[in-house]
């Protein structure tokens, strides 16, 4: 027997969402969090069968990442759209979908605290220790590039606040030019670690597979580069979505949320910074 749902729509007695109702927002019943969530779990699992990759095959593990970033990206990607841009001038707003959007956001927050505090914590722990020593091949941590690439992401965490204020002052000039300087600086700093990669396993030797110091700071400067990458994509939405004109004074919601994400990101990579360059350095 059908169900007429509160919007008025036939939903033909389905018990999970039909592919055409993929979803319409945070608060309705949606596989994207779902897809994102496999894809997130499938990175972890990629990177594990990657470096037990001669037990199986060299491949599966690099093979398992891409795909699982693919998936994740797809997955956010659909999550968001669905969520911020279907339907948007058309839904009324509410304080009540607003206040559950922001909750969400600091859910989500809260477990990326969580992994990235696991990764520092497992740091921490061998770098209390008496045998802790750093690999000789490594090089000098504090360079030019880490503080130059330093500065360009908390300059980026000062434009997007910048941008988010002439939204709420209706400056929608300034708010696309914030925007756009965000995600510039974004992609300068990826760039830049891409860079301080390729010198320290290039000239150094400098590689993953030399000890605790070389792991966690792979494992960490790593992750916190997917974020950032992730972030890029997510203001990278914002700002095309600022272009067709559809934010406001009143309604900036997805502006807000990804704020938020940016500044958590700026945070880690701070603490990144005085924990893994400046600490190890002491050594």
């Amino acid at each position: 027997m059908s169900t007429e749902t509160e919007d008025g729509h036939d939903d033909h007695g389905h018990h999970l969402p039909a592919v055409e109702d993929w979803p319409r927002g945070f608060g309705e019943a949606s596989w994207w969090p779902f897809v994102t969530a496999l894809g997130a779990a499938g990175i972890y699992i990629g990177v594990a069968l990657w470096i037990i990759g001669d037990a199986i095959s060299p491949l599966v593990g690099p093979v398992a990442v891409a795909g699982s970033v693919g998936l994740f990206l797809v997955g956010i990607y659909g999550w968001l759209y669905h969520a911020f841009i279907t339907k948007f001038w058309s839904r009324e707003t509410s304080e009540h979908g607003h206040a559950s959007l922001r909750w969400g956001m600091i859910a989500f927050l809260g477990s990326e605290l969580a992994t990235f505090g696991a990764l520092f914590s497992y740091y921490f722990y061998f770098r209390a220790g008496a045998e802790w020593t750093l690999p000789e091949t490594t090089p000098d941590l504090i360079s030019s590039l880490i503080l130059a690439n330093t500065a360009i992401l908390i300059a980026s965490s000062f434009t997007l606040h910048w941008a988010h204020v002439a939204l709420r002052n209706d400056d929608r000039t300034n708010f696309v030019r914030g925007m756009g300087l965000t995600i510039l600086f974004a992609v300068v700093f990826l760039g830049g670690q891409a860079f301080e990669y390729f010198e320290f396993i290039g000239e150094y030797g400098f590689t993953w597979t030399q000890g605790v110091y070389s792991s966690a700071f792979f494992g960490l400067t790593g992750l916190h580069g997917l974020h950032v990458g992730l972030g890029a994509v997510i203001l990278g939405i914002v700002f095309v979505r600022a272009l067709y004109g559809q934010y406001s004074a009143e309604r900036h919601l997805s502006v807000s949320t990804a704020s938020m994400y940016w500044h958590f990101v700026d945070a880690v990579w701070i603490f990144l910074v005085v924990a893994l360059y400046v600490g190890a350095g002491q050594a």
